[in-house]
């Protein structure tokens, strides 16, 4: 199985996972041609994607998404309400309906010989989900956009390969920055993004011995720097209560926005 973040961060979120035979997408936040870019460094093209799958209906998520299923006619994937905000969208364009498929929440479903795994995450979007990606025993996860875990969270990504998770924010970066008051609240509650330091607290919860990579993605361009998100993560790790681990036990890297991350086999 292979796994790699094209693009991650605020202003544009794309990540490949595949095996020798199906291939995906989780998000398409970035240009077509930047998609098409990565793509041919992974050794693939367009007409190689069995699937997109959509976390939810923002726009560094998707802007990228018309052009690229129209281009091929890739199927989507994604819940029934993120489906209806996308086709009011008007800046994604018409998108053919029968490529929509919808999905669920804890309801499994296969895309070629890939098992796709959908988990609820807690977001300001219509129905927003995180996914877990398994193809025979390896198993990788994105896991970005959620202003908070839970119990649930943890569960859902127990026993993971690799995982792509969320570090947006340093929280006094953001309470010093620029940014308005109520879009600081936004970013700060249960249903923004997730802090450096709370990224790092779930990592320590779902690591495991057989853990071979993390990602730190979704890192504000301007609330966060990757020295600050990878050191942060690996404090949390190293001083969490919950595992026997130190943060440099760990293959630990920041996904970055403008350029694809190591392209990983597992």
């Amino acid at each position: 199985m292979r796994f790699c973040a094209f693009a991650s961060g605020s202003s544009g979120n794309c990540t490949y996972a595949g095996s020798d035979n199906s291939h995906i997408l989780v998000d398409v936040g970035i240009s077509g041609k930047r998609v098409c870019e990565a793509l041919n460094t992974a050794g693939l093209d367009g007409r190689d994607l069995d699937g997109i799958l959509i976390t939810h209906e923002h726009s560094d998520h998707i802007c990228g998404l018309g052009v690229i299923s129209r281009k091929f006619g890739i199927p989507i994937y994604a819940t029934s309400k993120t489906v209806d905000a996308i086709k009011r969208d008007k800046s994604v364009g018409n998108i053919d309906e029968s490529l929509f498929n919808i999905i669920e929440a804890d309801k499994k479903f296969m895309i070629g010989d890939l098992t796709v795994n959908p988990m609820k995450i807690s977001h300001d979007a219509a129905d927003p989900v995180g996914y877990r990606i398994s193809y025979g025993n390896k198993k990788v996860a994105v896991c970005t956009d959620l202003g908070k875990y839970d119990d649930y969270t943890v569960e859902c990504l127990k026993g993971l390969d690799a995982v792509l998770l969320e570090a947006n924010h340093d929280v006094k970066m953001l309470q010093l920055g620029p940014y308005p008051y109520p879009l600081k609240q936004r970013i700060l509650g249960d249903r923004g993004h997730l802090s450096n330091e709370l990224s790092g607290q779930l990592l320590s919860r779902i690591l495991h011995d057989n853990m071979k990579y993390v990602f730190l993605g979704h890192l504000s361009k301007e609330n966060n720097l990757p020295e600050l998100a990878y050191e942060a993560v690996r404090t949390e790790v190293t001083l969490s209560p919950v595992n026997k681990y130190r943060g440099d036990d760990f293959y630990i890297s920041v996904a970055k926005r403008d350029e694809m991350s190591e392209l990983i086999a597992i």
